[in-house]
């Protein structure tokens, strides 16, 4: 991280003062300026005071559990706040739920310091527009299917409308896009959109399903992102484009 650059706000909202202590020493000790919640409405407060760069939510917390921050912070916030959810080992079910409502990640308790910092690191850094180097350089705009990305300015529109769309669904979009009607497995999106060579494939097929609630004329059939079923998804769009 650069001298030159502010260091990343991270709020940690975690009700175990144990737990925040151990997460939030992991994170100064990798460069980032912290604010602990420990509760829902004190995080709602505080993210609403001053923005954050990101949350790490946990999804057990007394009183507004983290599904209902995760919910409010979606519906109040101009632009989206990336948040990782920190889920207890087995609860699936609200762990999905969470991908549901826009959480851009996850890490299952317990965790590893190392996993912990890589996972903020990367969302963090697709949020800001940072991805990896490819041999060809990437095109700024893309376009297919009536739909319009712009890489550069993290926009993406849909025949004139803006979408609100997630950081993950943002970049599973816009690399449907940079590779129109090939078929994707589910491993390789979450190698190439997610960066990770592990983790749970559901995670996929709920962004997957929340993309098309957004960008398809009917998500019950969708036309642009199709199942090719035993092997993952394609996009297909008739008339793929590319402007420079």
């Amino acid at each position: 991280m650069s001298h030159t650059e502010p260091q990343p706000r991270v709020l940690v909202v975690e009700d175990d003062p144990t737990v925040a202590e151990v997460v939030s020493g992991y994170l100064v000790r990798a460069g980032y300026a912290v604010e602990h919640a420990p509760d829902g409405p004190d995080a709602l407060h505080r993210a609403a005071e001053r923005r954050p760069d990101l949350v790490l939510l946990d999804l057990m917390l007394p009183g507004m559990d983290g599904l209902e921050v995760c919910r409010r912070l979606r519906a109040t916030a101009a632009v989206p706040v990336p948040v990782i959810m920190l889920t207890a080992r087995g609860d699936e079910d609200d762990r999905i739920a969470g991908l549901e409502l826009g959480a851009d990640d996850y890490v299952t308790k317990p965790f590893s310091p190392r996993e912990l910092v890589l996972r903020v690191e990367s969302v963090l850094r697709r949020s800001r527009g940072g991805r990896r180097q490819e041999s060809a350089p990437e095109r700024p705009l893309l376009a297919a299917g009536g739909v319009l990305l712009d890489r550069e300015n993290r926009r993406a529109e849909k025949q004139g409308r803006e979408l609100a769309l997630t950081l993950r669904e943002f970049d599973l979009l816009a690399h449907f896009l940079t590779h129109p009607g090939r078929v994707h497995g589910r491993e390789e999106l979450m190698r190439e959109v997610w960066g990770w060579d592990f983790g749970d494939l559901s995670t996929v097929t709920v962004h997957v399903r929340r993309l098309r609630a957004k960008i398809e004329d009917d998500p019950a059939r969708p036309r642009l992102i199709q199942t090719v079923w035993g092997v993952g998804y394609r996009f297909a769009a008739e008339t793929p484009e590319a402007a420079a």
